[in-house]
């Protein structure tokens, strides 16, 4: 066998190149693959024509495979938000002192300044809190969404029939049980009895 990388005369029996240490068990093993026509659908270049409807129903799909269930991401985000959070506080304690510590050295203008630099560990910690209060309230009520859902599609494939109209060009007669005049006609029946 001939080395695709460096050109050098192998034998069939050995698995790497002894000179570049190419795989040459990989380039076997891609020679004998069956002549397969190339599917463009499974690329890249395909998810890039997706159009954002399709992106999102593939997405979702593949979340179901790996079981990643809207309450799961409701853990996780809440999850992100504690250590968001945490990080905020920690930067804005670390800020702090270590301000501190160089606002003495400097003039007094500078280190006004840089005596509130701290402020901007405040910044991930209400990104962290924004992500807890969202976990918290707004998914939760996603999660009870997508739960309502789940259970009426397995209601559907159980065998009930769904709620609504039937279909417009059905030549299938429906019976009323009351006609349109019944409770008047009735109405008059009892005032006439009454007048007599």
């Amino acid at each position: 066998m001939v080395c695709p990388r460096c050109s050098s005369n192998q034998s069939d029996d050995i698995k790497f190149c002894t000179f570049c240490g190419a795989n040459l068990q990989a380039v076997r093993e891609a020679l004998d693959l069956p002549d397969k026509k190339f599917d463009w659908s499974n690329t890249w270049v395909a998810d890039m024509f997706m159009s954002g409807q399709a992106a999102e129903m593939r997405k979702l799909e593949m979340e179901r495979r790996l079981g990643i269930t809207p309450e799961v991401k409701r853990y996780n985000e809440i999850k992100a938000g504690v250590i968001v959070s945490s990080v905020g506080i920690a930067l804005a304690i670390f800020l702090l002192f270590f301000m501190q510590g160089i606002a003495g050295r400097v003039e007094p203008g500078a280190a006004e300044i840089i005596t509130r630099i701290w402020i901007a560990g405040i910044i991930p910690f209400m990104v962290g809190l924004a992500l807890i209060i969202n976990g918290l309230v707004v998914s939760k009520k996603i999660v009870a969404a997508m739960e309502r859902d789940q259970k009426h599609t397995n209601s559907l494939e159980a065998g009930a029939t769904p709620r609504g109209l039937r279909a417009p060009d059905t030549s299938e007669f429906i019976p009323a049980n009351l006609s349109v005049t019944d409770q008047t006609t009735r109405h008059l029946e009892s005032s006439e009895r009454k007048i007599t």
